[in-house]
């Protein structure tokens, strides 16, 4: 057994913990003593949008699948349905000692980076300084700021995935089973496909690496037998997820999936996103830099130079003497002058001159992995403006098609970075100040703090004029020049006086002047400041609120006066009515805000709601109140439209359909276009429109003396009661979602149809029925006990190994 000796084996890690819990404290410290929470503008929208679900569990216990509040209604998998993966969330609690959410994730990025440095041989003071570098990159921070949660919740946890792969690639099978595990459930619980994706991009890498490796040391069993290893642990942290997964696998096919329109040239479209969308956000082939000079760009797009009467704007904006002109190309004078990213990913100065050490001196297996990574981050981030590259995996790797905010693979680059600087940090540790060491050293430094320089020096190369600003003055562009020149030069020597100072006591270690203890605080200081500095440019106290203060959240004079009206209905915002989650808070509406909603929605809003809103806003303004002509708002039941939150800024809709009624006739077409081309044009409470090359419909008449009620509903059910003398056609005011709902007259079951492109529709017979719809995916009935099953198949695998490593550690 080997002997545990405590300064060694424990304290380091003692040490580290309390580190990583003092810098999320002190970081965040107006949560801890202020009684503050984050102000993130994200969140406060999924407040808005997950509100009716919360409170249906909350009031009944049962698990809300259905969303009623936003859209007229949509699956509710992304917006709050709970699965039974709670053993995974314990997990999560117990490793973050409970610290309250969102900030939890910084901690837990801390430790699981630390425990990343640890597999791959780093020592512990060391990995402190590299895992503080990955938990408060100006990536992590602003991501949580705006309320990416579960982006971020995500991110901490693909060290750990990465920690158990690298153990059972180095002999550490057992354990690398437990991590691998624990590190692969806990992430796919966080939600974020797209960093899942970007972390199998990293693994794809390193396991080609490793098969290579394998194969020339001729060991290709013992490949198979790491991969073997990796396996169940890959099927059960699945499992934990399955549920979650199958349901949102199955939507997505009716949200980012092929559109079912015919385009113009009636090419083949993508199943995943447009281009235009995917790329909409984009680095310029320069941009990357903010990870070595976060202002190489300016910085946010949010900071107006104008604002800083030291500033060559606002001198040039004073000589005027025009008021009047100050103001209007003050809105003009943002720092940032890229293309459309809003804040720059820094990875820090020292950071990105260790990267180069380890470059220089890192295991060439680890050197290849990691650069390539980088690599392949850059040219991803890079989106259209590296056109061929991007447009050709878009459209040829699997599932990349299906995600937009191409800037966000920069994560690989602030995972690769560390770890690859601070192997090269033990490297030169070890080895020590060799002759061909020191040129490796100063060549790195020469590097890193050459670019720095280069920038200082010739800064004024550079154009400092983003697209479009070309049409302002030119005094008010040359001074708007001068100032983004200044940001970038401050912050190139700033970086280089980081690099420098850090270049200054790695010398000294290797060079053994200093004691390894000095140099690690003094290494760990300088990258905590170096970042730390960055961050709070963009991360103030103004990102913060007092608890339960929450103005957006107080129902209006409007609000009261809808809820007045006890019946089913919906209300429309005809401000920003796709863009806002507030109306979601109070009241069933017919907009809302999620990046994932139903694309039959989204296409009859393009065509037919946004045409119609506008028409209607214009006639209200003249004084027009006849609400018959819009068929698409009464056939989605709005009752009431707000254009404001004062009593008199409500339209009654008096025309609104109601919860379901009989249609006279019928139209029959054979393409989704023909049908959404119709429905904008009919009369929808007399006649349907149905795509016959989906649904077949029997013939029906038209009773005038029919009838059709609602009289119980909540987010998974909804009964109706009808009664007519002939077989009739009926249309529901709700959203047809193929997938789950389950339609029952009499108590058999019946066919749903789809009408007017998102309606669900069905011929009812003669006489007296009760018709009900129950939402029962068996995505969730299925996919949860398997969900379930795994969680704690989980559990026992992470405690069993964690068990079997000891009793090993204690046979040697």
């Amino acid at each position: 057994m080997k002997k545990i000796n405590f300064v060694t084996h424990i304290l380091p890690h003692g040490i580290a913990i309390a580190v990583f819990l003092i810098v999320t404290i002190f970081f965040y410290n107006p949560i801890f003593f202020e009684n503050k929470a984050i102000n993130q503008s994200d969140i406060q929208q999924w407040e808005g949008s997950s509100k009716s679900m919360r409170d249906f569990r909350q009031q009944t216990g049962e698990e809300p699948l259905w969303s009623e509040s936003m859209f007229s209604g949509m699956p509710g998998y992304l917006v709050n349905v709970e699965w039974g993966n709670k053993v995974v969330g314990y997990l999560k609690s117990i490793l973050a000692f409970k610290l309250p959410h969102p900030v939890a994730n910084i901690y837990l990025a801390f430790l699981c980076y630390y425990i990343l440095l640890l597999t791959f041989g780093v020592r512990p003071y060391l990995a402190i300084g590299g895992a503080i570098a990955f938990g408060l990159s100006s990536y992590l921070i602003i991501g949580l700021s705006v309320g990416h949660s579960s982006r971020i919740g995500a991110i901490a946890f693909m060290p750990l995935v990465m920690a158990g792969i690298h153990l059972a690639f180095t002999n550490r099978r057992i354990l690398g089973f437990g991590v691998t595990t624990a590190g692969l459930a806990l992430h796919f619980r966080e939600n974020h496909l797209q960093m899942t994706y970007y972390l199998l991009l990293i693994v794809a890498i390193y396991g080609i690496i490793q098969l290579i490796l394998f194969l020339k040391a001729k060991q290709g069993f013992q490949f198979l037998q790491s991969v073997g290893a990796l396996m169940p642990a890959v099927i059960i942290a699945v499992g934990t997820f399955f549920g979650p997964m199958w349901a949102i696998t199955e939507y997505s096919t009716y949200s980012r999936g092929k559109s079912e329109l015919t385009a113009p040239d009636t090419r083949e479209q993508s199943s995943g996103l447009d281009r235009s969308y995917a790329f909409q956000y984009n680095y310029a082939i320069l941009e990357p830099l903010t990870l070595l000079i976060p202002n190489f760009y300016g910085g946010s797009s949010q900071h107006l130079m104008a604002a800083d009467q030291d500033s060559y704007v606002y001198k040039a904006l004073a000589r005027t003497g025009d008021e009047k002109t100050f103001n209007q190309l003050a809105y003009y004078t943002g720092a940032y002058w890229g293309p459309q990213t809003p804040l720059p990913y820094y990875a820090g100065a020292i950071i990105v001159f260790l990267f180069a050490v380890g470059i220089a001196f890192a295991e060439k297996k680890y050197t290849w992995w990691l650069v390539a990574v980088c690599v392949l981050a850059v040219m991803m981030s890079w989106g259209s403006n590296f056109a061929k590259f991007n447009y050709f995996i878009f459209d040829y790797l699997p599932g990349y098609n299906k995600f937009r905010s191409v800037t966000f693979a920069v994560i690989m680059i602030i995972m690769a970075m560390p770890l690859l600087g601070l192997l090269g940090v033990e490297k030169i540790m070890v080895e020590g100040l060799t002759k061909p060491n020191k040129k490796k050293l100063l060549i790195a430094f020469g590097a890193t703090g050459g670019i720095c320089l280069f920038f200082i020096l010739f800064a004024g190369m550079l154009s400092f004029v983003r697209q479009g600003e070309e049409q302002l003055p030119s005094w008010f562009i040359s001074a708007l020049a001068d100032d983004r020149k200044s940001l970038l030069r401050s912050d190139a020597l700033r970086s280089l006086a980081f690099i420098l100072a850090a270049f200054i006591v790695l010398y000294l270690e290797i060079w053994k002047k200093i004691s390894p203890l000095a140099f690690y605080f003094f290494l760990i200081a300088m990258i905590t400041i170096d970042i730390a500095i960055v961050d709070n440019r963009h991360f103030t106290k103004e990102n913060y609120k007092r608890k339960r203060e929450n103005a957006a959240f107080i129902a209006s004079e409007a609000d009261q006066e809808i809820l007045k009206d006890k019946s089913y209905y919906r209300v429309y915002n005809l401000q920003n009515a796709f863009l806002e989650a507030r109306t979601s808070y109070f009241h069933h509406s017919a907009g809302g805000y999620h990046g994932v909603k139903l694309r039959r929605y989204q296409d009859l809003y393009d065509s037919c709601l946004y045409k119609e809103t506008n028409e209607l806003i214009r006639n209200v303004q003249a004084g027009n109140m006849d609400l018959n002509q819009y068929g698409v708002i009464n056939m989605l039941n709005i009752k009431y439209m707000v254009f404001g939150p004062q009593r008199d800024n409500i339209i009654p809709n008096m025309a609104a359909s109601g919860n379901a009624w009989f249609v006279k006739d019928l139209i029959v077409v054979d393409t989704p276009t023909e049908e959404l081309k119709t429905v904008c044009e009919l009369d929808t409470r007399k006649t349907a429109v149905v795509n016959g090359s989906e649904f077949k419909v029997e013939s029906f008449a038209f009773d005038s003396t029919a009838t059709i009620s609602l009289t119980e509903h909540n987010p998974n059910h909804l009964k109706y009661e009808s009664q007519s003398q002939e077989n009739v056609f009926a249309v529901f005011s709700e959203i047809y979602y193929p997938k789950g709902w389950v339609v029952t007259i009499d108590g058999k079951e019946a066919e749903i149809l789809r009408a007017d492109y998102v309606l669900r529709a069905m011929p009812v017979p003669a006489g007296k029925h009760s018709i009900e719809f129950n939402f029962r995916p068996r995505a969730y009935v299925v996919g949860n006990k398997i969900t379930t099953f795994s969680s704690w198949l989980m559990l026992l695998v992470v405690l069993g190994s964690i068990g079997w490593t000891f009793k090993e550690s204690k046979d040697e």
